[in-house]
């Protein structure tokens, strides 16, 4: 009966290529995917696989459907070293390679059982993450002709997979937003509750100084005051491109030549019809939760050769 190795060794995914950014980081890949096979082969393995002679070996080669960018290349190689270490891969593609319908993007060999059980696993990793690089790099492309605004992602992310879903947006032409709620302090509208933002800010300043101090704004009084406040970043939630444009000239007036102007974000709503207008608005940065919380899937497949 075929089932994943239980190895505890540390994981070599991604070791050869750590610097890569487009890598999420070794440990998650491979706590990722050991859920996935937990969900796949618990508690007695992979009954079918189990009827295919052990001795039965096969080739068999990933394929793209459909155009689009690749993501989730540690994650398929990696449920492939924990079902059996002896299957062999040939990676043709790589992360944030464009991909045509039809581009085969690894060929992998060994016993067809072993094949069979990490199929699936390696194929929903795929497909779920160059399905948001796709995505990403459509909102990349589209920005591009506004101005020179980066296309940021949010932590509207699938729990658990976040380190995953991140490292598909860079290979995507993406950037990454805070990756969680203790990396940098964004004081959002429901925050204002517990104060004004001038508050906050010096709150903020005062408990971790050393902490980048994100506002969002969605009038342009709170621009004024974020500001004056001493805000590092401004989040431009759910404006028009004409308002973000007013917004960005207002943070230029206030700020002139007297202190570094805060980063200024645009989100909200924002679709690809509309990014490259809110691009050419100034912004520095527009993030889109879509990237991760609704893209679609690539679709990626694994045909047995010959």
């Amino acid at each position: 009966m075929v089932a994943p190795s239980r190895s505890t060794s540390p994981p070599s995914v991604g070791q050869a290529d750590a610097v890569n950014r487009f890598c999420a980081p070794p440990l998650a890949v491979d706590a990722a995917v050991r859920r996935a096979l937990d969900e796949d082969l618990t508690p007695l393995g992979d009954l079918s696989a189990s009827l295919i002679d052990p001795a039965r070996v096969a080739t068999a080669v990933f394929v793209a459907r459909e155009a689009g960018v690749l993501a989730g290349v540690d994650c398929a190689r990696r449920t492939f070293e924990l079902v059996d270490v002896s299957v062999e891969m040939d990676w043709s593609c790589a992360d944030g390679d464009r991909l045509a319908p039809g581009t085969v993007v690894a060929t992998v060999s060994g016993r067809l059982g072993s094949i069979l059980t990490a199929e699936r696993t390696a194929l929903n990793f795929l497909g779920h993450l160059s399905g948001i690089a796709s995505v990403t790099r459509r909102f990349v492309d589209a920005a591009a002709a506004g101005g020179p605004a980066r296309i940021w992602d949010t932590r509207k992310t699938t729990p658990g997979l976040r380190a995953l879903e991140k490292a598909a947006v860079r290979a995507g032409g993406g950037a990454n937003h805070r990756g969680n709620l203790s990396e940098w302090i964004m004081v959002k509208d429901n925050h204002l509750a517990g104060g004004s933002i001038t508050d906050l800010v010096a709150t903020a300043r005062q408990s971790w100084p050393g902490r980048i101090v994100h506002v969002e704004c969605d009038r342009i009084d709170q621009v004024r005051e974020a500001v004056g406040a001493g805000a590092d970043a401004l989040l431009l939630d759910n404006m028009t491109p004409g308002e973000v444009g007013d917004a960005v000239a207002l943070v230029g007036e206030l700020v002139g030549g007297h202190r570094t102007a805060p980063l200024v974000e645009a989100s909200g709503g924002i679709t690809l019809d509309t990014v490259a207008s809110y691009a050419a608005a100034g912004v520095d940065c527009i993030s889109i939760g879509g990237l991760t919380n609704s893209a679609g899937v690539l679709d990626i497949g694994l045909d047995l050769a010959g």
